[in-house]
């Protein structure tokens, strides 16, 4: 099945067809990075330590279909999930800021055309990466970082 043209400008969130879904993940890969919820603020930290199954140089998930029975504390992000995870979510992912009724940024490949163009643009994690079979969580304080965004590496 082929992609409806411009489907994001047009169909909301919960009516998307599974291939249009699965087509506003950018690639950038930050929802893979390990993150610390201040439990008083309710403030996210982002780390630079990766899921084990993130490839830090595709910034995919290198077993994403079988990704939940390998990792059972990764989140399978739903139109129905959506509502419960936004808040943790990267500023410039597709489906937070569609949900936030913002548009896409120029770079995200469903504008471009183009799967590199999220690299080109800085805003994904390829080469900042540690996995996280290196770093004992006790220490993942010590690999906090901010996330990278277009304005954080011009």
């Amino acid at each position: 099945m082929t992609l409806r043209d411009a489907f994001w400008e047009t169909v909301p969130l919960s009516k998307m067809r599974p291939e249009e879904w699965e087509a506003l993940c950018d690639g950038c890969g930050k929802c893979c990075l390990n993150k610390i919820e201040d439990a008083d603020s309710g403030e996210v930290f982002l780390t630079r330590v990766a899921c084990r199954l993130l490839d830090d140089q595709s910034c995919r998930c290198g077993q994403y279909d079988i990704r939940k029975s390998l990792v059972p504390e990764c989140i399978v992000l739903t139109p129905d999930t959506i509502d419960k995870h936004a808040y943790w979510m990267p500023q410039t992912c597709a489906y937070r800021l569609l949900w936030q009724g913002k548009p896409l940024p120029e770079w995200h490949p469903l504008l471009s055309g183009d799967p590199d163009s999220v690299h080109r643009a800085g805003v994904s994690v390829r080469g900042l990466t540690v996995p996280e079979f290196e770093v004992d969580e006790d220490d993942w304080e010590d690999h906090i970082i901010e996330e990278p965004t277009q304005e954080s590496r011009s």
